[in-house]
């Protein structure tokens, strides 16, 4: 028997929804669960136990539109530390295991003693590596999975670092204010560089809120914030999601294969840019991966970039790098709009050597450039003095070519008339 979750309710006030689901069934075996689609509305059961005996040869899409050679040609993340703020991190999965930084991390919930799902040697841990979900490990892959023979997939970063930080469970336990506790201890205790949070709340969270001071004391920190926008985007309507609504956060949307935006994903001013958030593949806890979807598994995708960019220019503020992943992105309009943000993060492209040092804003693209003005045409004189006496000498040689075969002709039948007067 395995244990299944639904696709999340829309949350109670005060609570977090890590964009994971309630259960459904009660019991099960040591180390199994199951994780669902993340998104509302998607076909399939979304299912997946874990751990997950064979692992997923090919390369994800997302990976395939990546040149990793050209991404990684100058860091791979290392010595950048990413905090996960979720459901824990598992640091069983070979992939995770020496990405994962358990000495740092931290569990805000009561630690599950009973739970059967958690094996023996995770019973009662305070580290935050317990994840009874696999919605944390999944968000921890996506950032800095280690490769691994017999897979194509891989973290985006795959030599940072990850804090592993359990404030939230199936069961949605997380709150704003213990969340504001986690972004706190990631800043001042476990020395993170960049933070990711897949959860969100629609509650309004004003800026006296402790969430809110929370998320400004990690931004004056120089701290890169990175939140997903939220999946209940299908009836098309932007609102505000937090944290990923508070200023200087980075909110990611989730897009598909064709660069849109994938129907579940929540539009709002928020969004800065968007990342592929459809059939996304990461680790379980256990071992291998699975498939999932949701703007959980876009964020994360955003944050491995954030860390490349943070490891190959640490003197950069965390406001150049959000303006850099912005100005970078794909879009198919001037500008942003509420759908995608900024476009579509393109991570080799937010990579690449650029002149000069980012602002700290994106802005519009400055269009296509103006045609040249028409010069006037130029009036210029029908013949020049020069032009005029080299005509004059060639009518000259011809009219005396023609004045020498006049008399040549002349002469010649002259001449032929004599002979033949002679001749009589």
């Amino acid at each position: 028997m395995t244990t299944t979750y639904r696709a999340a309710a829309l949350l109670a006030a005060g609570t977090l929804t890590a964009l994971l689901a309630a259960p459904a069934a009660a019991a099960a075996p040591p180390r199994q669960g199951a994780l669902p689609h993340d998104g509302p509305g998607l076909d399939g059961s979304g299912e997946c136990t874990f751990p997950m005996k064979k692992q997923i040869e090919g390369v994800p899409w997302p990976l395939q539109r990546v040149l990793l050679d050209e991404l990684w040609q100058d860091t791979r993340g290392k010595g950048v530390r990413v905090a996960v703020i979720d459901t824990g991190v598992d640091d069983v999965n070979p992939q995770l295991r020496a990405a994962v930084d358990a000495r740092s991390g931290k569990d805000f919930l009561k630690p599950d003693k009973d739970n059967p799902s958690v094996g023996d040697e995770k019973r009662g841990k305070t580290d935050g590596t317990v994840d009874e979900v696999g919605h944390g490990t999944k968000v921890a892959g996506i950032i800095a999975a280690r490769s691994r023979k017999g897979t194509g997939f891989v973290g985006l970063a795959p030599e940072a670092t990850i804090i592993p930080i359990r404030q939230n469970d199936e069961k949605n336990s997380g709150k704003s204010d213990t969340m504001a506790q986690a972004i706190t201890y990631a800043v001042d205790k476990a020395g993170a560089d960049v933070i990711n949070i897949s959860q969100d709340t629609t509650q309004p969270l004003g800026p006296d809120s402790p969430m809110a001071k929370a998320v400004a004391h990690a931004i004056e920190k120089n701290v890169v914030v990175v939140a997903s926008a939220g999946n209940d985007g299908m009836d098309g309507k932007p609102k505000k999601t937090y944290p990923a609504a508070f200023p200087g956060v980075l909110a990611v949307a989730s897009s598909d294969r064709n660069n849109e935006r994938a129907a579940f994903s929540q539009s709002g001013p928020m969004v800065g840019v968007a990342a592929p958030g459809v059939d996304i593949v990461s680790t379980v806890p256990g071992g291998g991966q699975c498939v999932d979807n949701g703007t959980s598994f876009s964020a994360p995708y955003v944050a491995g970039v954030a860390a490349l960019l943070r490891a190959k220019y640490p003197k950069w503020s965390a406001a150049q790098i959000v303006a850099r992943i912005e100005q970078t992105a794909v879009r198919s309009v001037n500008g942003r709009d509420d759908h995608v943000g900024w476009g579509v993060v393109d991570p080799v492209g937010a990579l690449a050597d650029l002149p000069g040092v980012p602002a700290s804003s994106p802005v519009p693209d400055p269009g296509p450039p103006k045609p040249p003005a028409p010069e006037p045409a130029r009036l210029t004189l029908s013949e020049t003095p020069q032009e005029r006496s080299e005509r004059l000498a060639t009518y000259a040689l011809g009219i005396g070519g023609v004045l020498v075969a006049v008399v040549a002709g002349t002469a010649t039948v002259i001449r032929d008339s004599r002979r033949r007067r002679e001749a009589r």
